[in-house]
């Protein structure tokens, strides 16, 4: 699926990076508080730190805004991700590798993933089938990671069905905080979710 681009009147590509990263900070603090329609677009160029005729230099409409938080969440994933995985490494420990970056990520943006899942509705048709083409790729890396460790081991739809385990158990360090947190800390949790995960493989392996 081609990238998705948000017009913006302004042609400095730095800037453009700049100011949206402003926006998307701000608008998650705003969303999480009061939703994604209770917030105006007022209240996100303030909370940016810019004026509202600034803001509509670098966005149309306030949905764009929203797509531009759940675009973020994937990219920073996808480059999370590309970092951890060796595509080279055939071993448990590069599964382990990928799945410990992947959560660190979610514990780092736990705000933003939650107001995604919470707001996605709002977006137009095409840009949720974009941003859920983006949670396919996703889950593509991790059934990669997982042919490259288990390699032979496991049949294809049960492959698809650990990694949409794992991104979920990601993502639900964010969603269940409230309860988790009172229990685990990130490492904690992420140590659990993979000796569970290296149990019902029947894998023995020592966690680094």
């Amino acid at each position: 699926m081609p990238e998705k681009q948000v017009p913006s009147t302004i042609k400095d590509e730095a800037l453009v990076s700049k100011r949206r990263n402003q926006m998307i900070k701000g608008a998650v603090t705003l969303f999480i508080e009061k939703g994604f329609h209770k917030t105006t677009t007022r209240e996100i160029a303030k909370a940016s730190g810019f004026s509202i005729g600034t803001l509509y230099e670098y966005i149309r409409k306030k949905e764009d805004v929203l797509f531009l938080v759940c675009d973020s969440i994937y990219q920073r994933v996808k480059e999370r991700m590309e970092d951890a995985i060796d595509p080279h490494q055939t071993s448990v420990q590069s599964l382990i590798h990928a799945i410990r970056s992947y959560f660190q990520l979610m514990d780092d943006m736990q705000d933003e993933v939650l107001v995604m899942y919470q707001e996605v509705k709002s977006l137009p048709r095409d840009a949720q089938d974009y941003v859920l083409q983006k949670e396919r790729d996703m889950v593509a890396m991790l059934e990669q990671v997982i042919v490259n460790s288990l390699p032979g081991e496991h049949p294809e739809e049960e492959i698809k069905l650990i990694a949409n385990n794992i991104f979920v158990q990601g993502q639900m360090w964010g969603f269940r905080r409230w309860i988790l947190q009172r229990t685990f800390t990130i490492e904690s949790y992420t140590d659990t979710q993979i000796q569970l995960l290296l149990k019902g493989l029947d894998k023995e392996e020592t966690l680094q």
